[in-house]
């Protein structure tokens, strides 16, 4: 059953709202800096996105699904960038894309569930925190008004928490006539209950502009600039990918799943305009996939893997990587990529840079149950 406030927001949507992945929340905040945390569910395998072609071992583990770096963008003499990163090249070569790599949440098992609950939470163990480390960010920054936006029909658990985080879903249903919603306007001017949570929702449909409702890469890219872009619009946000469990056939899905996350972080910088260079993006994912292929041409769950940062003010055109190697005794547990990097670390990091906040107070905000990390520096200009 649906609350009042969510069904205004879904009602001034379009009705029957449900948005399907990729899906995006916002936060509200009092900054002219923007921060967007972008997820992909289902473990996104790290050698794939950024290929150490130079590690001996890479190609005799991934045997025949092992990148061919000959139309890779190579980053240095030791990683390729996966060519469907087309755009995200571009990023790399103007230096506003940088990369960890063999980086790791405090998770060490393999259980997608518990993974992303440790990502999203902030702990050291599943569901040891309540709360989302988005959500406590949020807190540390004055709310420009009572409450957030939520760009999914639920929140994320990143985005869960006492800052008040609101929800817009995009519906796939015609937009509401007008006459309509003028209508319904008149009908709840006198309600002190109704009326509040309708101009919420009408303020919520306006930051939408005209982005369109269709779900396609560019279009999710283009709704998030929409609302980010605005003077008086959200700040802080979060953005669901799927489809990166890739057990069997790796080679086409992820080239498919790239091309996607490029065609959207694309849509993104294009949209923002000047706003790009107040904009951090962070992705990444609940932990990695094993160093080498299976039997039905594809990767199972792992460890170590990649996250990526972007931005105008990004200090990028690199790749950091304190690299463990892949040979057989530099393997964790013998069959993952091992982490050298802590996800908490630089999430704190890029988060504290990203935003001019105090970076060791934010990782005790964002990460004291996970023993807070020294927060990695020198990822955004300030």
């Amino acid at each position: 059953m649906l609350s009042r406030r969510r069904f205004m927001r879904f009602a001034a949507a379009g009705a029957g709202a449900i948005l399907v992945s990729p899906q995006i929340a916002f936060a509200s905040v009092e900054t002219e800096r923007r921060f967007v945390f972008v997820i992909q569910r289902g473990a996104a395998d790290g050698l794939h996105i950024v290929v150490p072609y130079a590690d001996p071992a890479y190609a005799r583990l991934r045997g025949p699904i092992a990148v061919d770096v000959a139309g890779a963008t190579k980053l240095d003499g030791t990683f390729a960038l996966h060519p469907s990163l087309v755009e995200t090249a571009k990023l790399y070569d103007a230096k506003q894309a940088l990369f960890l790599h063999a980086v790791s949440s405090p998770y060490r098992d393999r259980s997608h569930f518990d993974g992303q609950n440790v990502l999203e939470s902030g702990g050291s163990a599943p569901y040891q925190v309540k709360d989302g480390w988005l959500n406590r960010l949020t807190q540390l920054l004055p709310p420009s008004r009572d409450n957030a936006i939520a760009f999914a029909p639920t929140i994320p658990a990143a985005l869960r928490g006492k800052a008040e985080v609101s929800s817009y879903a995009a519906s796939a249903l015609p937009q509401a006539p007008d006459d309509l919603l003028m209508r319904v306007s008149q009908l709840y001017e006198d309600d002190k209950q109704l009326r509040p949570l309708w101009q919420e929702a009408m303020t919520a449909r306006g930051l939408a502009s005209d982005a369109g409702a269709r779900q396609d890469p560019a279009s999710v890219g283009k709704l998030a600039a929409s609302f980010l872009a605005k003077n008086d619009g959200p700040r802080i946000a979060m953005i669901e990918t799927g489809g990166w469990d890739t057990h069997s056939g790796q080679m086409p899905r992820l080239a498919n799943q790239l091309k996607a996350l490029d065609t959207m972080i694309a849509a993104l910088r294009d949209n923002l305009g000047p706003v790009w260079n107040q904009t951090t993006v962070l992705v990444a994912t609940e932990f990695g996939r094993t160093a080498a292929v299976n039997g039905t041409g594809g990767t199972d769950h792992g460890t170590g893997t990649v996250a990526m940062l972007f931005g105008g003010s990004v200090q990028g055109g690199r790749v950091i990587a304190d690299w463990p190697g892949l040979g057989q005794s530099n393997l964790y547990q013998g069959r993952d990529l091992k982490p050298t990097a802590s996800l908490d670390a630089f999430i704190a990091g890029a988060a504290s840079e990203s935003l001019a906040l105090d970076p060791q107070r934010t990782s005790a905000q964002l990460f004291a149950e996970a023993n807070t990390p020294k927060p990695m520096t020198g990822l955004v200009r300030t």
